[in-house]
């Protein structure tokens, strides 16, 4: 049983590598350009998420 588990990882691990490879390397820089670095991802979902939070527990003190 533990052993087609770890076959299967090694297909997934192997397909995903080929699949890399045959990707052109222009194709994989501009995926990686278009990302947002973690940074301004996070810290903008951080405020907002705090916003909503307090909007949500002072609401719930006025009841």
């Amino acid at each position: 049983m533990a052993s087609s588990s770890g076959d299967e990882l090694v297909k997934y691990i192997t397909e995903k590598v080929v699949d890399y490879m045959e990707d052109p390397r222009a194709s994989r820089e501009r995926r990686k350009a278009d990302r947002q670095p973690w940074s301004q991802r996070w810290f903008g979902m951080l405020p907002l998420s705090w916003s909503i939070w307090r909007s949500k527990w002072s609401r719930s003190g006025r009841k």
